[in-house]
């Protein structure tokens, strides 16, 4: 199913990568309607003109009616989310959005819209399998048995279950996608809620401007992660609500590296060479976090592609021109 034409939805349109979902799809030819998300307009990371960009609180379901009126495709990435430090420490947050994703499905459902589209996370998978540095990468079926994140992974491995079972039991086409680190310019970079690439990326510049030369890390350094930069996770999402995959996918970069790696590509580009404290304390997750993208490659003969350092210029560009206007997101 080709989506060129199709009426469709944003939920989370606000936030980080549903913005730039929007624009993603305006420009492949999708007719975004609505836009949605929690926050005031005037707090969205980007707004799309020619789109209804409307704020309101889809954990109700009387706006969920309203989100889906008139589109047959919901892309719904609405969540309250962050990086670790947010989600180790806001675990009943995290899981109020199971709320949205239900009165979504149930929207969805009572309007006969055509496909939906679910974002879950790489935080769905089971723990145990993600507690060595070397880690081998995560296939879908590693998700159960069932030990993920807590907080935060249970609303996204529950609610993937609900889509399965509306698909099942309701006829709606469901897609999910398990998105590994995002990243990106036009994002969260302070505050609480950024993520390892933006966080790295601030601090590195901090310690380049005001001189100190020294840089705190969470953990020891040696955990490992994959990143996808924005443009592969908002292409990669189309192809997936596109296509006849009706099980739970990753979507994520398979480049695996380490913290401390991370922080030397972000050395290298601003210049620098930082004097490293590492902070044993602070939430850093699992020890270790790849994708797998067998089922991917050979579903759509596609995969996240942008290197990390060529993403991670782009994000680090994007947060000095932020924090030398002295805007703070």
């Amino acid at each position: 199913m080709s989506l060129k034409g199709e009426r469709a939805v944003v939920c989370g349109a606000g936030g980080f990568i549903g913005g730039h979902l929007v624009k993603h799809l305006i420009a492949n030819g999708v007719e975004v309607v609505r836009a949605v998300d929690i926050k005031p307009l005037d707090e969205w990371y980007q707004t799309t003109a020619d789109v209804e960009n409307v704020a309101m609180d889809l954990k109700d379901k009387d706006s969920c009616l309203k989100a889906v009126e008139g589109v047959n495709t919901v892309f719904q990435l609405a969540a309250d989310m962050g990086g670790m430090g947010f989600i180790e420490n806001n675990k009943a947050l995290c899981m109020l959005s199971v709320l949205t994703n239900t009165h979504m499905l149930m929207a969805a459902r009572d309007k006969g819209v055509g496909r939906f589209f679910f974002s879950s996370s790489a935080c769905v998978y089971n723990a145990d399998k993600q507690t060595n540095p070397d880690v081998v990468a995560l296939k879908e079926e590693d998700a159960y048995p069932a030990m993920p994140e807590d907080g935060y992974g249970w609303e996204k491995l529950f609610s993937e279950r609900m889509c399965r079972h509306f698909r099942e039991d309701y006829g709606l086409e469901t897609r999910v996608a398990r998105y590994h680190n995002v990243y990106g310019p036009e994002g969260t970079w302070t505050g609480g809620r950024e993520k390892a690439p933006a966080a790295i990326c601030r601090k590195v510049l901090q310690a380049k401007m005001d001189g100190t030369h020294e840089i705190e890390i969470w953990g020891d350094g040696k955990q490992t992660r994959s990143f996808m930069y924005v443009d592969d996770c908002t292409k990669g999402s189309q192809m997936i609500l596109e296509s006849d995959i009706l099980e739970p996918i990753n979507l994520g970069s398979d480049e695996l590296v380490t913290i401390n790696q991370l922080v030397d590509l972000a050395e290298d580009i601003a210049g620098v060479k930082l004097t490293r404290k590492y902070n044993l304390s602070a939430p850093k997750g699992v020890n270790g976090r790849n994708s797998d993208n067998t089922m991917i490659l050979d579903q759509l003969k596609w995969e996240p592609s942008t290197k990390l350092r060529d993403g991670l210029a782009k994000t680090y560009a994007w947060i000095e021109e932020q924090m030398l206007v002295g805007v703070a997101k």
